[in-house]
């Protein structure tokens, strides 16, 4: 579900409680989303903005981002006529998903020049588009030629036209009674489907519209409902829905609601849609699988093939003729045996033949086990994979991306190379009561922790016979606080997450072994314990703000 207009007044009204503000820093952290980071009241606070067909937004943030290492045309031009620039005032049109922000900003000679951006949030033509003082369009994140559209250009020097208001709605907020027989939609500015239900559904149980309306005006949290299948949400509960409702600051909830769907979406910018390469290659590996056992299974043929072999020897002088096949009997028992041969070859040659295929057989039945035993360790690494892409940021997927170019699953990109510096890898790091608990996300993460981060007298944990995290508390011992947080780390970025006493094993690292040309990140342990654990989403992000290392 998108944001509405009521929502984005409420949105607003709070962002207004900065105003006015610098201008310090602009990123743009995917092709739709750009972040900037403004100074008011001594302090700085991070700005998002997103221009994604289902999830554009405007909230601040609390989260750290990955951004691209090349930065986009778009970018460039913010940041030569913004970067430092004063956002006097920022305001809503009227109740429409439409945010103009008043710039202040000085050219090169110190004059200073008025500028606004256009922040636009209607689903597909969601956009932002920065404007001169002479009202002309120095730049959009997406621009609109007049070709496709000829009475509203969005390009470099044409004339801004700004969108059409809902000149026939009227202002929810101003507004005293409606017409209960039409849709609110139709007659309310900023009124999405959803809200409309509600409120007549409050109506019909005997609420007062203006009483209504006074209860969006002040709310400042959003109701969400995740059992909807419909990711449903408002600035009031939704009590037509039947559902409980989870509730949350507007602000925050905007982060924590859109940030792991627009994750995704960076990831495959940044890196390449690693989510199809692993399926795909799953899916290659389970076939070769099914095709080796089987080759196995004819293998296993090969005493059928000395059998014909000898028994064409040995009954050779009977046949003088090439033919098709012969039926002779059985050695041991004496019943009959049909043999196919090859019309071209004599029954000495067709011997030989089978005598060739008994001997391939054997060789089959030692090569073809190691390359089942290959394919099935490739099975558990891409299973393990894709479990490990469903909570990744774009820092793990690129290292995840680098893992995979190693093992020469992709091809390594020669373009827009930029050398870097070896960083640690990009894993969990919490501390507990001045204990560290490390959280690895994906196998070179978990590598890392494992065997480099960590020292042989720390506890080292992981889900029970599923693909998931390596979790290590840098400490011999651990209080049972700890232990159980560090558990519902190692349950929850597992592939057991979503079901409940999920079972943890623990021990000190110097019970881990790791098998010679064993994958990345796999080990083997013994004298473990397991201690049961029910994960839960929102303890985790809970852990998360309270305990995490920036």
């Amino acid at each position: 579900m998108a944001i509405d207009g009521i929502i984005l007044h409420t949105l607003c009204k709070q962002l207004q409680g900065c105003m006015p503000c610098k201008i310090t820093k602009i990123q743009q952290v995917s092709d739709t989303e750009i972040l900037f980071t403004i100074r008011s009241n001594n302090k700085n606070s991070k700005l998002m903005i997103s221009t994604h067909s289902n999830y554009n937004r405007i909230h601040i943030t609390k989260r750290t981002y990955d951004t691209p290492d090349h930065p986009s045309s778009f970018l460039m031009l913010l940041r030569k006529y913004i970067s430092g620039a004063i956002i006097k005032d920022m305001r809503q049109d009227a109740l429409d998903r439409v945010v103009i922000f008043s710039l202040e900003t000085r050219d090169d000679l110190g004059d200073i020049s008025n500028m606004k951006m256009y922040v636009e949030l209607m689903g597909k033509y969601a956009n932002v588009i920065l404007v001169n003082q002479e009202n002309k369009v120095l730049d959009a994140l997406k621009r609109i030629p007049p070709f496709e559209n000829s009475v509203r250009t969005i390009h470099p020097g044409a004339l801004f036209v700004p969108v059409n208001p809902h000149l026939d709605k009227v202002n929810p907020f101003t507004c005293e009674q409606v017409d209960v027989t039409t849709s609110l939609t139709k007659q309310l500015q900023g009124f999405s489907p959803v809200l409309s239900d509600e409120v007549m559904y409050r109506m019909e149980q005997g609420e007062n519209f203006h009483d209504i309306m006074q209860q969006i005006q002040h709310s400042t949290d959003i109701y969400y409902y995740d059992e909807s299948k419909k990711d449903h949400f408002h600035i009031i509960e939704l009590t037509h829905l039947g559902y409980s409702a989870r509730k949350a600051d507007i602000q925050s909830a905007m982060d924590n609601m859109y940030f792991e769907k627009e994750e995704k979406v960076r990831i495959k910018e940044q890196s390449g849609d690693l989510f199809k390469i692993a399926r795909q290659e799953l899916k290659k590996s389970k076939n070769k699988l099914a095709k080796l056992q089987q080759t196995l299974e004819d293998a296993y043929q090969l005493d059928k093939y000395q059998q014909c072999g000898d028994l064409l020897y040995a009954y050779a002088y009977q046949f003088t003729r090439k033919t098709k096949q012969v039926t002779l009997p059985s050695f041991e028992d004496g019943s009959e045996i049909l043999i196919p041969l090859d019309e071209k070859l004599d029954i000495k040659q067709n011997a030989k033949k089978y005598y060739q295929k008994y001997n391939k057989s054997k060789t089959a039945q030692i090569e073809v086990a190691k390359q089942i035993s290959i394919t099935k360790e490739s099975i558990t690494y891409f299973e393990s994979l894709l479990v490990q892409l469903e909570f990744i940021q774009v820092a793990d997927a690129l290292e995840i991306r680098e893992e995979l170019i190693s093992l020469n699953y992709i091809k390594k990109r020669q373009r827009n190379v930029r050398k870097k510096k070896k960083n640690v890898p990009n894993f969990i790091h919490l501390n507990i009561d001045d204990i560290d608990i490390y959280v690895g996300k994906n196998n070179i993460q978990n590598d890392y922790i494992t065997f480099k981060q960590s020292r042989k007298h720390h506890l080292w944990l992981h889900a029970k016979d599923i693909h998931g995290s390596h979790v290590v508390i840098a400490s011999e011992e651990a209080d049972e606080k700890t232990l159980r947080i560090a558990c519902m780390f190692a349950a929850y970025y597992s592939n057991g997450r979503m079901s409940s006493s999920v079972p943890v094993n623990y021990c000190h690292i110097k019970q881990l072994r790791k098998p010679n040309n064993a994958a990345l990140g796999f080990v083997t342990l013994t004298n473990y314990k397991t201690i049961y654990i029910d994960p839960e989403k929102d303890l985790i992000l809970s852990y998360l703000d309270q305990y995490q290392v920036k």
